[in-house]
């Protein structure tokens, strides 16, 4: 039955205040410059508008915060923080390395809890940090899961580890290890995807964050710094069953023609249109 537009203000009255009652959910995401940056943050635009409750926190890996991110965010009709924290040259993965050879992205998410800290009282808002890369996909299911999270909620991750997926494994509501191919034995063996952290365990334990450990420890060294036990670990997405997030990592453009257009002594794609 169609509604009358007194009916109608109610109606949105009434989302809007039963939206702000639930925990928000705090996205950090990292990025940086590359051909496939603004496509990447578009799909993630285009699937955080849809979540009630949500700041997305950007951290630029770069000295200065860009007029690209800053103009997406804008018009993304989010609420966000943008932010910028550069990786040292040393440190950073040369166009030839394998993406596994050095850990990415630690700098810039400790920034976003460095701001969460200084910047959300946890006695006055429930919330969820969530580390949603931009190069994964996510089904909104996913974040309906998360919110309710106590300490720590978990799932699968798709086409993580050179699999079809990787996930947790669940006995009687409990998660007693891990399915994955590459060491197994890991404290945690998850994937960044793959969790989300009650926003007051940050404050709990001021000093936690991630560090430069070794291929695959990232996760574990946050959580083991966050006083996490197996014990702990929420499963979600019926018993983790159901794969409700992806790692897509979209194909880096082949561009080799801009090369050709400009040793024939024609010009190149119009560096001034922002793609």
């Amino acid at each position: 039955m169609r509604r009358s537009f007194p009916e109608r203000l109610d109606r949105i009255s009434e989302l809007l205040s039963s939206s702000s009652s639930i925990p928000t959910i705090y996205a950090i995401t990292p990025t940086y410059a590359r051909p496939v940056q603004k496509a990447e943050l578009t799909r993630l635009a285009n699937t955080f508008v849809s979540v009630p409750n949500f700041h997305w926190i950007i951290v630029e890996d770069a000295a200065e915060r860009s007029e690209l991110v800053s103009s997406l965010l804008e018009k993304s009709g989010l609420k966000y923080t943008q932010l910028n924290e550069p990786t040292p040259r040393e440190d950073k993965l040369k166009p030839s390395d394998p993406n596994w050879l050095k850990p990415r992205g630690v700098l810039q998410r400790n920034k976003g809890l460095s701001w969460l800290r200084k910047n959300v009282d946890a006695n006055r808002t429930d919330g969820v940090v969530y580390f949603a890369d931009d190069d994964n996909v996510y089904d909104l299911e996913l974040f309906k899961e998360m919110r309710s999270t106590k300490k720590v909620s978990v799932w699968p991750v798709g086409f993580a580890g050179y699999l079809r997926y990787e996930r947790p494994i669940v006995k009687r509501g409990k998660v007693v290890g891990w399915f994955t191919y590459w060491k197994p034995e890991r404290q945690f063996a998850i994937d960044m995807a793959g969790f989300a952290v009650n926003l007051k365990l940050f404050f709990d334990h001021p000093w936690a964050e991630f560090s430069r450990v070794n291929r695959g420890q990232m996760e574990s060294y946050l959580l083991s710094s966050l006083g996490v036990t197996l014990n702990d670990l929420e499963p979600k997405a019926d018993d983790c069953t159901k794969v409700l997030v992806w790692h897509t990592r979209t194909e880096a453009p082949n561009l080799t023609n801009e090369k050709k257009l400009k040793a024939a002594g024609k010009s190149g794609t119009d560096l001034n249109v922002e793609v």
